[in-house]
């Protein structure tokens, strides 16, 4: 089933750059998808820009620009084929969409794991695959995965002190603990192992960019779950504060990355002919009260000022991007700006109130 052209979206053209390309950017409602896709058009790429509902996108056409160099098609990751026609052409594909029952499930069946999430996850990404394999013009994919699939504990259970490309959770330990979000643990892993298993069987250049908690200004019309998963500390969320506190008790601190920086990132993994195999891109990491000191500074209140009595971990674990630094990617933005433009946008946004205690300067 071919899936037609949705819609052209008509704005000034920016300022092309010296080499523009065409890219396919899966899952570009999302997050990461929004922001890569203006991203590539501000720097004068035409994007083909797949999402499964383009009725829904009618603030992010208005948000994007990019003239006739954007075109928005509709496209299931379920629907073998559906990807064909937004692939066709392009230089490369940004694979970022990610099945979302991977995030809500919440049952220790394995064999309903196994069929409803894991198959369908593993076959949505190989889809997108052969469509590129079908395009003949596709040079490299980058794949979207995430730091829920290393950890910062040895073989023998042991913190270690730096966690890099080759610190993987084991599936095995994924199934046996079930912790909190190993159904999402779990659907990453095994996708980003059948992906590369089909890319290396196929001659596709595919390289891997594991992003942290991706922070900061947002086009998505409602507030990101990163964004609302980090200010947790602040706004005292139940259900999301405990997420947070998982993540850093399984890796030993809490990664961020920039909105902008994560998809320069993903562009320069593209583009960079030396890139290969995984990158963690992490701006900084910190413990938990570590985080609440800093949150506090930009917006002081009672929740956070809680967690700041709490114990601090004398030496958190470092989460590494030292292999794309050693490609020579540079990050624009450091840990203060992250987390005071967070802050920021989510006042301007109405998911916190105006503080007059905010310091953002």
């Amino acid at each position: 089933m071919k899936h037609k052209l949705i819609v052209t979206a008509d704005s000034t053209m920016n300022q092309e750059t010296s080499d523009p390309r065409t890219y396919c950017v899966t899952g570009a409602s999302g997050y990461i998808g929004s922001w890569l896709v203006k991203s590539l058009l501000d720097n004068g790429h035409t994007v083909h820009a797949t999402v499964r509902n383009p009725a829904s996108c009618d603030h992010l056409l208005a948000l994007w620009g990019g003239g006739d160099r954007l075109r928005l098609f509709k496209a299931d990751l379920h629907d073998e084929g559906s990807f064909d026609e937004a692939i066709y052409s392009c230089d490369g594909v940004f694979h970022v969409a990610a099945s979302l029952e991977a995030i809500v499930k919440s049952t220790d069946d394995d064999s309903i794991v196994q069929s409803t999430v894991i198959e369908p996850a593993i076959k949505g990404t190989l889809n997108i695959l052969k469509s590129c394999l079908k395009s003949k013009t596709v040079k490299r994919v980058v794949f979207t995965s995430s730091i829920s699939t290393m950890t910062a504990h040895n073989n023998e259970g042991v913190w270690l002190p730096i966690v890099d490309e080759s610190c993987r959770i084991p599936i095995d330990t994924v199934w046996n603990t079930k912790s909190t979000g190993w159904v999402y643990v779990l659907s990453k892993c095994l996708t980003e192992d059948a992906a590369f298993k089909f890319a290396n069987e196929n001659n596709i250049h595919l390289v891997s960019i594991i992003t942290t908690t991706v922070t900061g200004p947002f086009l998505t019309s409602t507030v990101p779950l990163s964004i609302r998963v980090l200010l947790s500390p602040v706004t005292g969320d139940s259900q999301l504060l405990p997420v947070l506190s998982a993540v850093n008790s399984r890796m030993g601190s809490i990664a961020l990355v920039h909105t902008e920086d994560i998809c320069n990132a993903h562009v320069y993994l593209m583009e960079h002919d030396q890139a290969e195999g995984r990158y963690i891109c992490c701006t900084n990491s910190c413990t938990m009260s570590e985080l609440a000191h800093h949150l506090a500074k930009v917006y002081p209140s009672p929740n956070s000022q809680r967690l700041l009595e709490e114990e601090v971990v004398s030496v958190p674990t470092e989460i590494s991007s030292k292999k794309l630094k050693d490609l020579g990617f540079r990050f624009k933005y450091g840990l203060h700006e992250v987390i005071h433009q967070t802050v920021d946008y989510c006042i301007d946004h109405g998911f916190l109130p105006p503080n007059k205690t905010v310091t953002t300067k």
